[in-house]
This record gives structure tokens, C-alpha cells and sequence, in this order.
């Protein structure tokens, strides 16, 4: 047996060795040239960076949401306001089992399932160590009940609040507004900083168009927290700045002068001093109680509100458009006189009806056997339908539209609300685009007594009266009077003014018909002037809700109220230094002169008495 020996080769074996040896210390160096790399990147470039991760985990900015601003009336009465309010607030990490400490509770303060709902809900959104409210506006016997017994409740306490309160509730849901809680829309539009840790926002009325300057900026507080986040100390913090206070130009103790006068029937009253387009009043009744909305109203309220016949919700004086009726005759005969086409004392006969050349149908008077022999005077003084179907359709209707889109009709009047309607001045141009139709004579005529598509809104009607008495200068209807901060106090600009160039004459002979609306022997609204010692210039206005087919005859007593006529009055006093104007509209009241006329007979009264005329305007009327 031949034996194979295999021997060593000692140089191969060194030569191996070696190499090994020469990439292990090569990969050694690049180890160390990685590690001296990242210990540079992390101690001097990335040293800010990292610092700030590590001090955020240490570290939380908290934000204090500032104290929301107040809203006044023009003598400084409260409209809005934050009270101090107790809620039930819970603290789920504290609670070892919460279903039946909510069960103890509902109980105890007869807490409704629907809150128990709501607080379940917030619970899957808050950290299970913060607290969350269970109930808001504790009373305070409910206060005391829960305090005999919070030993027994772990993680329940109960805290004071500031919370929003609307002390006249009704008289200015439409125009202060409300506040609520922030929805998901909402919160996609507010800047995120100033909003952390705030759960309101205005949601309608002044509320909503001031709520920047209402809010105030938003402070921060730093804390010191654990790996658990809970807080230990706070480390530094600034303070928050109040939102600015708003005094308005309403007059509380007109507006309710204005709201009670409207009881029983729904409608909207809007006053505005001439001089400064300062609103007295503005109010749509039937209103609602808005402080529900800031605590959460249940959704039974809610819908009660929502699908009411009478529509509280719906804000009449900015958004309800109606026909202004015979409310728009002086203005179509101030056209008439300025355009040259017809004289004041030029006249014409009222059969009780009128026929376009050629044509058979009939327009008719209110007065169904007429007015007789008439002159503008005449016709605004007893508010004769036949004159103005005849001026109306001399005029026609592009000067018209032209004319009344002078005084703001058709337009918004650019208050400082949201959600203002334009109304509707109509024209060749809005039809065939509307409708795809041509402009007939016949719609001319029912143009020129303010019914047909004609429509307006409360708000815009006094304007339009204001900018009458105004000798055609136009005002900017506001609310805000007065904005004032800690820093800063400002008076919101209105945008620049504009005037209507109108003759002298002209004007003085409207206002004179207007005057004898209210204080000639046969003014539709001759009753108002009983008790009063200045002069009022105004017009009755009363609009169709649906039409009268011509053989038939209009029997209100017949009707269901639904279908009864809107009743309308515009007017500004004292005729010879005019300084409020106010405008009315009742739906469904049947005749301006008795119904709404009085309305603002009240408001103008209580504004103007104690500033009574002399008797040489008294002279005047006479």
C-alpha cells in the first residue's frame, strides 16, 4: 500500500493571512470613519435639529384660547357676553370602570342618553388622560347633589367655564347671532395656531363676520411633560389677548319696541338713522333662543326649529325677498318727473281699471271703481294703481331698471352680515337670460306698482327710503360702531359714498305726496298721525302672494291666511330734517296702512319724541 502525503506551503499560508488581516483593518477604518461621520452629522449639523426632537418630547406647547370679546348695543348694553358655568368633566384614565360610573351619574342628574352619546363620541378623540365634559350648565342644585357624593366618583369633578350667553336671546338671534361648536368644514378654513384649544365659533350674525376681531390671538404655554406625557411643571408661557369688544349701532330698546310690535304675525322691521346709515333696528320675527345652539341643542329642538311652518330660523330682514308693492311708486314717479315724462300736476282718470292699446285685459285698481281724476299727488296720496300702470308704461321698462338700480334695488346692500339676498330688479336683459323669454308690455305695467318679478328685501327697501330722505345720497347700512381692543379702538370704514343726482323740485314734490300719505285727508296711512308733533313722509305697500284671475274677485275674510296679502310701509321722519328711516313688511297682514304702517309709527315715535318738531313743521301737514 502506497501512502499520498500532501505537504504545507507556509508562504501561501502567510500570503492568506495576511490579506485577511488587511481587509479586516481596512473595514475597521471605514467603521471608524462612519462612526467620526455620524458623530459629527449628529453633534454639530444635526444638532438643531435633533435638540428640537428631543425637547418636543420633553416639552409640549399648550395652547390658552383667549377670552372672546364682548357685543354691545349703542349705549353699551350687554348682547353678548361670557358667564362663568359649571360642567361635569371626566378624566377616563382615572376611572377603572367607566360604563357604570356613567350609569351612577346618569342617574344621579338625570343625564339624557343622547348626552351620554355625545360624550362617548369626544371620548374617542381626547387622550384618555384630559378631561372631557359630560355636562354643561350645571345648576346649582345639581352641583351640590354631585358634591355630597364625589368621594365616590374618581376621575369626576366639576369645573367653572366661560361660556357664551345671549341675555336677550330672541330680539337678537338674527343680528348678533350665535356661537357653536367648530365643525370639520370650519376647521379647514381657520388658521390651525390661532384655533388649538379653541372649541366655538361664530356661526351666523355678527358672531360670524367679526369673529376674527371676537376671537382674540391665541397664548402658548410650555410644559415640562414625562415618557407619559403628563405634565410636571410649566416652563414658560404667553398670555393670551382678549378678543376686541363691539359695540353696535342697534338700540336694544327699539329693537324690542320693533319685536313686540310684530306679535302675532311674522315679518321684519329694519330702521336706519339717515345721516350715518347707522341700523336702529333690525329685526325678523318670529325669532329663536340662539344660546341652545352654544351648548349643543338636542336634535329634537333642532328640528322643531328647522321644519316650523313659521321658519324662526330664516333671517326675513337680510334674506326674505318680496314684492315691495305700492311701497315703490314714489320712486317710479320721482323717475316719471326726472326722466320729463309726465308734470306733478298732470292728470289722468281712473275708470278702476286699465287697457293696454289694443288689448282687453284689464289691469285693475285696488279700488275697484276708481279713483277718478288724479295727479302724482294724488296718485302716491291714495296709492291710485291706474296712474302708475299708465306712467309705467310711458317710461318702459330700461329706464326703470335704470332708474331704481340707482337707489341699491337689485342689489346688496353690503351690511356687514353674511348671507345677504339681492332681491330682484328685472329687466329685458335678466329675462331673456332667465327664461329665455322676450320682455311684454303688460309686465311693464305690474313693474311700475311692484308686483310682477320685482322683488326686495326689508333691509334694501330702507335703504332706498334713507337714500330718498337723503336728497339721493347713498349711505352703507352697518352695524358695528365700534371695535375695541386692548391695543387698538377703530371704527370699521364703509365704503365711499355715492349720490344720486336728482332735481331739487323734483324731490320736494315726492316727499310732499309722501307727506300726504300719512297726513292728508286721504292717506292710506292718515292714521298715524295721531299723538305725534313732527311730520312723517311715507308710503302703504301691499303685495300679492298669488294672482287674482280677472274674473274673480279678492275676498281676504275667504282666504287662508297663507294667502293673504303682504302688508308694507316705508317712511322717514320728520319730513323736513329727516333722521330715521324705517321699513316694514308683514307677511300675510293684509294692508299696509293698518297693519304695518302702525309698526312704524311706534318705532319712530319712541326715536323721535323726545326730540319733538316745533309747530311750524306741524304746519306742514296742515
Amino acid at each position: 500500500m502506497v501512502r499520498i502525503y500532501a505537504f504545507k506551503d507556509p508562504l501561501a499560508e502567510n500570503r492568506m493571512f495576511l490579506s485577511r488581516v488587511v481587509v479586516v483593518f481596512i473595514f475597521i477604518i471605514l467603521l471608524m470613519f462612519g462612526l467620526v461621520a455620524r458623530l459629527i452629522y449628529l453633534q454639530i449639523t444635526g444638532h438643531e435639529h435633533y435638540s428640537t426632537m428631543a425637547k418636543s418630547n420633553r416639552i409640549k406647547s399648550v395652547p390658552l384660547p383667549p377670552t372672546r370679546g364682548i357685543i354691545y348695543d349703542r349705549e353699551g348694553r350687554v348682547l353678548a357676553e361670557n358667564t362663568p358655568s359649571y360642567s361635569l368633566e371626566l378624566v377616563p384614565e382615572q376611572i377603572k370602570d367607566l360604563n357604570s360610573t356613567l350609569l351612577r351619574l346618569q342617574s344621579l342628574l338625570n343625564i339624557s342618553d343622547e348626552k351620554i352619546a355625545q360624550f362617548l363620541k369626544q371620548k374617542k378623540r381626547a387622550k384618555h388622560f384630559s378631561s372631557i365634559p359630560l355636562l354643561l350648565r350645571l345648576t346649582d342644585e345639581e352641583v351640590a347633589r354631585f358634591s355630597v357624593v364625589r368621594p365616590h366618583f374618581p376621575g369626576v369633578d366639576v369645573y367653572a367655564r366661560l361660556v357664551r350667553h345671549y341675555p336677550y336671546d330672541f330680539l337678537t338671534a338674527h343680528v348678533v347671532g350665535y356661537v357653536g361648536r367648530i365643525n370639520e368644514k370650519e376647521l379647514k378654513n381657520l388658521p390651525v395656531s390661532e384655533y388649538r384649544g379653541t372649541h366655538y365659533v361664530g356661526k351666523i350674525g355678527i358672531e360670524k363676520f367679526y369673529e376674527r376681531q371676537l376671537h382674540g390671538q391665541t397664548g402658548y404655554s410650555e410644559i415640562e411633560t414625562n415618557a407619559q406625557g403628563r405634565a410636571i411643571k410649566t416652563i414658560s408661557s404667553s398670555d393670551p389677548e382678549p378678543g376686541a369688544n363691539i359695540y353696535l349701532t342697534l338700540d336694544i330698546d327699539l329693537q324690542k319696541t320693533a319685536y313686540d310690535a310684530l306679535q302675532g304675525y311674522k315679518g321684519a322691521v329694519v330702521a336706519i338713522e339717515i345721516k350715518t346709515g347707522d341700523v336702529l333696528v333690525f329685526i325678523s320675527r318670529p325669532g329663536f333662543d340662539p344660546n341652545p345652539f352654544v351648548y349643543g341643542i338636542s336634535q329634537k329642538a333642532y328640528n322643531a326649529l328647522q321644519l316650523s311652518e313659521d321658519r324662526p330660523l330664516f333671517n326675513r330682514a337680510l334674506r326674505g325677498q318680496y314684492p315691495p308693492g305700492s311701497t315703490i311708486k314714489p320712486f317710479i314717479g320721482l323717475a316719471g318727473l326726472e326722466y320729463n315724462i309726465t308734470e306733478f300736476q298732470h292728470n289722468l282718470y281712473c275708470p278702476g281699471f286699465y287697457q293696454l292699446p289694443k288689448f282687453k285685459h284689464k289691469y285693475r285698481d285696488w279700488k275697484k271703481w276708481g279713483h277718478g281724476l288724479v295727479d302724482l299727488n294724488d296718485a302716491i296720496t291714495q296709492s291710485c294703481d291706474v296712474y302708475f300702470y299708465d306712467l309705467a308704461r310711458t317710461l318702459g321698462i330700461d329706464r326703470i331698471h335704470t332708474f331704481l338700480q340707482k337707489f341699491g334695488f337689485g342689489e346688496k346692500t353690503g351690511i356687514d352680515l353674511e348671507g345677504e339676498k339681492s332681491g330682484l330688479l328685472p329687466s329685458r336683459a335678466w329675462k331673456s337670460k332667465a327664461k329665455n323669454l322676450p320682455w311684454y308690455p303688460g309686465e311693464t305695467l305690474i313693474t311700475g306698482i311692484g308686483q310682477g318679478f320685482t322683488q326686495v328685501t326689508p333691509l334694501q327697501l330702507a335703504r332706498a327710503t334713507a337714500t330718498l330722505a337723503n336728497q339721493g345720497k347713498v349711505v352703507m347700512p352697518h352695524l358695528a360702531a365700534s371695535i375695541i381692543n386692548a391695543n387698538y379702538a377703530t371704527t370699521p370704514q364703509s365704503e365711499s359714498e355715492k349720490h344720486i343726482t336728482l332735481q331739487e323740485k323734483n324731490l320736494q314734490d315726492i316727499v310732499s305726496a309722501m307727506i300726504n300719505v300719512v297726513h292728508g285727508e286721504r292717506g292710506t296711512a292718515r292714521t298715524l298721525r295721531a299723538g305725534i308733533n313732527y311730520v312723517i313722509a311715507g308710503k302703504t305697500g301691499t303685495a300679492q302672494v298669488f294672482t287674482v284671475k280677472q274674473e274673480e274677485k279678492y275676498k281676504e275674510e275667504e282666504l287662508d291666511i297663507k294667502l293673504r296679502d303682504h302688508a308694507l310701509f316705508m317712511s322717514f321722519a320728520p319730513a323736513n330734517d329727516p333722521q330715521i328711516a324705517v321699513a316694514v313688511i308683514v307677511e300675510n297682514g293684509g294692508h299696509g296702512g293698518s297693519v304695518a304702517a302702525p309698526i312704524a309709527g311706534k318705532i319712530m315715535k319712541q326715536f323721535l319724541m323726545p326730540h319733538a318738531g316745533s309747530e311750524g313743521e306741524m304746519a306742514i301737514a296742515n
